[in-house]
């Protein structure tokens, strides 16, 4: 049998990398839905006082932020990590899987925390750095945009930082390899739902109805040509309807339909765009067929966008590090969207990805029953923030 052999780590993390799997493990057993990771919240801190942070808990509900200070610098910088899990029941079969009902680390948050962690650990035994190390653990990301809710309880007049840095882990990249992307990388997420509003009556009495399923269905196909025929083709732009509610049976013609959307674009103006396109198409679309639409744009989270001279000096640390070869060269951006892009509109930084492996080793998409982070990436994600860090507040 083929063992693989370990990956890219500094010596002094993969000392305790056992410790750091075991943790993993401990927290995906254990997952915790939005601004609920009390457990989790609890094992983060307690790790980080034993170590000599100075920890501050309850940052957006369930928060955590550790912070060490070494020498004598006024530099700042911070490093986060998210918690929280989704609600999917698991179906990996791993030895660690979920014990609650419905519940999973289907994203690796498990395997963010942990990294972070380990790091937390070796650079606070050796303190190898100069200026104030924040080391953020941050609830809610899933939707629920735990990072707004910490700079709504005033976590940059609390930490101040000069910079911020985040990782994500990506199925389907070589285990341990990072992906860079300078600006853009991310697209803005956004929800709309839309209720169309007309006359119910009998299916064998069309004339009498104004019918809202035929006029929501004529809205839904006319959606497809905001991004065919408005967003410069060199653009991105997404519009997908997701749920279509109307009706309960085959004679009754329902007097209210509905439509969820989720939107996405990868600019900010595309993103205006978008909602201004959705809410005209669906209003005089449904005019059309006697009936009004109401439309709720939801925006949830920004377009993730990677600064320029911190994106280069992420590359430079890992070039450093592990030459040409630790950067994935094709990397490039994400349709999904991620709350770190609230941090990265308030200061300058960059989120990385690194890679969790392929095939049967990491492959498994996120947001599936079947994922489990990968274990074998946790020192070598360590070992990246370990070097960031010290390279970020270098000494002398």
């Amino acid at each position: 049998m083929n063992v693989p052999l370990p990956l890219p780590a500094l010596d002094e993390i993969r000392a305790h990398e056992d410790e750091m799997v075991q943790i993993r493990r401990q927290i995906h057993a254990n997952p915790e839905m939005a601004y609920q990771e009390h457990a989790t919240s609890q094992l983060v801190a307690e790790r980080l006082e034993r170590w000599g942070y100075a920890v501050h808990r309850g940052l957006g509900g369930t928060g955590v932020v550790g912070t060490l200070r070494v020498g004598t610098s006024g530099r700042h910088v911070g490093l986060r990590a998210d918690m929280d899990a989704l609600p999917i029941a698991e179906t990996s079969g791993k030895p660690w899987a979920s014990k609650v009902l419905g519940t999973m680390h289907a994203c690796g948050h498990d395997g963010h925390t942990a990294m972070l962690l380990s790091a937390a650990r070796h650079l606070a035994a050796t303190q190898n750095f100069d200026g104030h190390l924040h080391l953020v653990f941050q609830p809610a990301e899933e939707g629920e945009a735990g990072a707004r809710r910490m700079l709504e309880d005033g976590f940059l007049d609390l930490f101040p930082c000069e910079a911020m840095f985040g990782m994500h882990n990506a199925p389907g990249k070589p285990a341990g390899k990072f992906l860079v992307v300078p600006g853009f990388a991310m697209a803005s997420g956004d929800t709309c739902l839309i209720k169309v509003r007309g006359v119910g009556g009998h299916g064998a009495m069309p004339h009498a109805a104004v019918d809202t399923i035929v006029a929501a269905s004529s809205i839904v196909m006319s959606l497809q040509t905001i991004v065919a025929r408005n967003v410069n083709p060199l653009h991105t732009g997404i519009v997908s309807v997701g749920a279509f509610h109307s009706g309960d049976a085959p004679n009754v013609l329902p007097g209210e339909a509905e439509l969820r959307l989720t939107v996405r674009a990868f600019r900010p103006e595309v993103r205006d765009l978008l909602e201004r396109r959705i809410t005209e198409i669906a209003q005089t679309q449904a005019a059309v067929y006697g009936a009004t639409a109401e439309v709720n744009y939801i925006r949830r989270y920004p377009v993730l966008n990677n600064h320029a001279k911190e994106t280069e000096f992420c590359k430079q640390v890992i070039r450093d590090w592990l030459g040409e070869d630790g950067l994935v060269a094709e990397a490039e951006p994400v349709s999904a969207s991620e709350d770190f892009a609230f941090f990265l509109e308030k200061v300058p930084g960059c989120y990385v990805n690194i890679g969790n492996g392929v095939g049967s080793e990491g492959g498994c998409m996120v947001h599936n029953s079947g994922y489990d982070f990968n274990d074998r990436v946790l020192s070598t994600g360590a070992s990246y923030w370990v070097r960031l860090a010290q390279a970020w507040l270098k000494k002398g």
